[in-house]
């Protein structure tokens, strides 16, 4: 099969590789639409050591079941693997499985590919007139609605339902449309990059700023580097909630005395359950989540271009969409 290959530091090379070898219990999926994740990036820069070149990356994806008594079934994927049987699988709580494993990370290989190995517990059906590059973004938009779902857990009932996004990349989009379909009057996005703050604000239908103004209930930092966790402490109403999704840096730029003293809640949030991506799935293909028209389609044989695109800002589109090679 062809694939995109990370090979060393901002380097990805489309060539031949083998073809993967499905375990018992597995399903082999044509990967028909694959997106680019944040996390994909980190890796591509030499930021992410559990994503070692060369390495096949890419988990947000969709596509046809090869073979077996599904094959042809359209379908979407959830990336994460995990055990089943430890603690945390058991009481619904999968993301934080001891011995998860995600599709782009040793020992999966991940679906910048043309095909991709997946257990057939981690496939989701997509309906006929639902296409398969709004599918694949089932992943990164049950990161946002796990998110959400936590904040409104969280959120002290007297609380108007009002929040600020940091960020209007695809995972901060997603959790603004899930908190849109969690009944929240208003969420406003901040979005510092002039080409995507344009494109966002003729597409998602929210108010899209440029900076922070005022405090808010629910505060998001989709970004996760020290200077948003400093606006995202300064801009948490008190008695409100600050959610951590952003994977920037690791360190710096929390308020704590603030937090501790106006009773701010931090709630790190990390992926999702296998419940959250059933409910965002749903979601999706009800028609709650919007058009999910904000994306940008391209051959997977153009995947280091579009890496490099992204790097230097010049994409609009929240999400590239690559599609393997006819």
């Amino acid at each position: 099969m062809k694939a995109l290959v990370y090979t060393d530091v901002q380097a990805l090379s489309y060539e031949e590789t083998r073809d993967p070898t499905p375990q018992p219990g597995e399903a082999l999926i044509r990967v028909e639409c694959v997106g680019i994740c944040g996390s994909d990036m980190h890796a591509y820069l030499g930021h992410d050591n559990r994503r070692p070149a060369p390495l096949i990356l890419g988990h947000e994806a969709a596509g046809t079941i090869v073979d077996g008594p599904r094959a042809g079934e359209r379908v979407t994927i959830n990336p994460l693997v995990n055990c089943g049987a430890c603690p945390a699988c058991v009481s619904g709580r999968e993301n934080l499985c001891p011995t998860r494993q995600i599709i782009s990370m040793p020992p999966r290989e991940g679906a910048f590919a043309e095909l991709v190995r997946i257990p057939e517990a981690n496939l989701v059906a997509v309906p006929d007139d639902v296409s398969l590059a709004k599918a694949a973004l089932a992943e990164p938009i049950a990161v946002g609605w796990h998110a959400a779902r936590l904040g409104v857990e969280a959120l002290h009932p007297s609380e108007p339902r009002q929040a600020l996004m940091i960020g209007g990349g695809a995972i901060g989009v997603a959790a603004a449309l899930s908190l849109q379909a969690m009944d929240f009057e208003e969420v406003v996005i901040v979005e510092r990059n002039d080409i995507r703050r344009e494109y966002l604000a003729a597409t998602c239908g929210m108010r899209v700023a440029k900076e922070v103004q005022g405090e808010f209930p629910v505060v998001v930092d989709a970004v996760g580097f020290a200077a948003t966790r400093v606006a995202a402490s300064a801009a948490a109403k008190p008695g409100g909630v600050v959610l951590h999704i952003g994977l920037g840096e690791d360190t710096g730029g929390l308020d704590v005395r603030r937090m501790t003293l106006q009773e701010i809640t931090f709630i790190g949030t990390y992926t999702y359950t296998a419940q959250d991506f059933r409910d965002t799935a749903a979601a999706m293909f009800e028609g709650r989540l919007g058009a999910l028209d904000w994306v940008e389609s391209r051959p997977l044989s153009d995947g280091a271009h579009a890496f490099e695109d992204i790097l230097a800002g010049r994409v609009a589109a929240p999400k590239i969409i690559l599609k393997p090679d006819a």
